[in-house]
């Protein structure tokens, strides 16, 4: 575990939300070209009561899970866009290099959330679970999918030809 995961500016705050007994409530995402249901499910997120933290995947990773041509937004324009929410407490930018089951190990350990917030459609879902109850947390789904909305059907119908086989995540 060579890797830090959550940068030590944001571990502070989290220390501090968690000492004054707010709950850490923890979202992970692409987030690229923020809409509506990125929205609706931040806020319902942060809903739950307590301290949210939006971690984000890296530029490179966005390219291996979405594609050639996916973040359309860097992670620099990502982060801005959520900060600007004002819903999430923090958002960070996980490393580039993460994707191993030891690396969400490790996020977790390392944010400790109470609750990992997910839409109806997160992928490994099972494995999230187990993973959260290893800490004694839980996951909480707390947005329906809307197969309507999503970063790649706004894409396909602005660009089709650059988005074949892509899929969104929330």
């Amino acid at each position: 575990m060579s890797v830090e995961i959550v940068p030590q500016e944001i571990a502070e705050k989290i220390r501090t939300a968690r000492a004054v007994g707010l709950h850490i409530i923890l979202v992970t995402g692409v987030f690229d070209l923020l809409h509506e249901e990125h929205i609706k499910f931040l806020q319902k997120a942060k809903d739950l009561g307590g301290f949210l933290v939006v971690a984000i995947e890296a530029d490179v990773r966005v390219r291996q899970i979405k594609g050639e041509g996916r973040p359309i937004n860097s992670s620099a324009v990502r982060v801005q866009e959520l900060v600007a929410t004002k819903i999430p407490d923090v958002v960070f930018v996980l490393p580039e290099q993460f994707g191993q089951r030891e690396h969400h190990r490790q996020l977790l350990e390392e944010i400790h959330p109470n609750v990992l917030a997910v839409s109806s459609h997160t992928a490994h879902l099972d494995k999230k679970q187990a993973l959260m109850a290893e800490i004694d947390g839980e996951v909480v789904v707390v947005h329906q999918h809307n197969p309507n909305i999503s970063t790649t059907q706004l894409l396909a119908q602005k660009m089709p030809e650059n988005i074949t086989g892509a899929k969104d995540a929330a």
